[in-house]
């Protein structure tokens, strides 16, 4: 999934792009970006325990904010750190509905090559965008 870091924030935060087609490839594409600033290569994560991320949120920003922050969780709650290969978004009810499979292993210090701590998602420059292309999503992660 396509996404970049970008040199524009201070060093105690961490920022990237990540676009998509549509919102489940853009919430996938900022799920590994989230995930490559704490672990240099993605690969070595093994798929050996799964978790479902069911969220809903009114605004589809603040739903990308909920799942990245719920990715953090698990890292920070179980040691666990997860890729996501299937998921769902639709909106009802004037809500956003997510529904995601999350795969991946306990932290192995020896197998996995780690970046920084990301310590959570912040609302500053935080935004998420719809043009002709698809969607593109600014984030920056406090470190």
């Amino acid at each position: 999934m396509p996404y970049e870091f970008l040199d524009e924030v201070a060093i105690a935060d961490v920022q990237f792009r990540a676009w998509g087609r549509d919102l489940p490839e853009v919430f996938t594409s900022a799920a590994n970006a989230t995930m490559n600033v704490m672990i240099q290569d993605l690969n070595t994560i093994e798929p050996k325990q799964r978790r479902e991320i069911i969220l809903e949120n009114e605004a589809p920003d603040m739903l990308l904010f909920d799942f990245l922050q719920e990715l953090i969780y698990y890292k920070d709650a179980e040691r666990l750190l997860l890729r996501v290969p299937h998921m769902a978004i639709h909106k009802n009810n004037d809500k956003y509905h997510l529904r995601a499979e999350a795969i991946g292993e306990e932290l192995d210090p020896a197998r996995h090559e780690q970046g920084v701590d990301v310590k959570a998602v912040t609302l500053h420059r935080f935004s998420l965008e719809q043009d002709e292309n698809g969607w593109t999503a600014y984030t920056i992660l406090d470190i």
